[in-house]
């Protein structure tokens, strides 16, 4: 597909067809792949947006693809996608009505709830095949000085949005990046099986 530079919405990777919705996020993380300068990324040369597509422009670029051809429908992008949660489920229920019959996913920071001050876990039932949520770290401290969230809280915040979600999506999923140490690789293995109760994955660091 033909990209407008600075308003890339969907672009292809690893066999998924990904999501541009945002780059809002209330997040500054120390390994964020936005610190790298170049307006770039692994997954394309351009995800800095000029401005946030409507619901309309979203469904639109979705839906020139053959969805046939990926395995995943992923909301990621370069911000945190649940500041257009409203959006999204309007742009799903569409595709729905469409016709259309794809897994979806949503990559987050898990701290949607907090950000729009109301649960919006019950927004995923019926939407959502998969939510990917990223729990860091094993301590509020750390994932503090590691994320630098804007909220106060973040950290029990999107442990218990995790935790609500399982109740709505069949599949929660957590995940933490290999480069942390073995024992809070452990911890964080824990907290997310035993205390939330969602699946738990150790992601390999991909630097850019």
């Amino acid at each position: 597909m033909e990209e407008k530079k600075g308003f890339t919405i969907t672009y292809e990777y690893g066999g998924n067809l990904y999501v541009n919705t945002t780059n809002r996020c209330n997040f500054n993380c120390e390994f964020c792949l936005r610190h790298n300068g170049s307006g770039g990324s692994i997954y394309t040369h351009n995800l800095w947006l000029t401005r946030e597509p409507t619901r309309e422009e979203i469904l639109a670029d979705i839906e020139k693809w053959d969805l046939s051809k990926y395995e995943q429908l992923v909301f990621c992008g370069f911000g945190e996608p649940s500041y257009r949660i409203e959006d999204i489920c309007w742009v799903i229920d569409r595709m729905k009505e469409h016709g259309t019959n794809i897994f979806t996913r949503m990559d987050t920071n898990g701290t949607g709830s907090l950000i729009h001050g109301r649960d919006i876990a019950p927004d995923f039932a019926g939407r959502f095949d998969m939510v990917s949520v990223s729990l860091n770290t094993d301590t509020a401290e750390k994932y503090d000085a590691l994320c630098h969230p804007q909220q106060k809280g973040a950290y029990q915040a999107m442990k218990d949005f995790a935790k609500e979600l399982c109740k709505y999506v069949p599949k929660v999923m957590m995940t933490v990046v290999d480069t942390i140490p073995k024992e809070e690789i452990e911890n964080c293995r824990r907290i997310c099986e035993d205390e939330v109760g969602a699946t738990y994955r150790v992601r390999e660091y991909i630097e850019d």
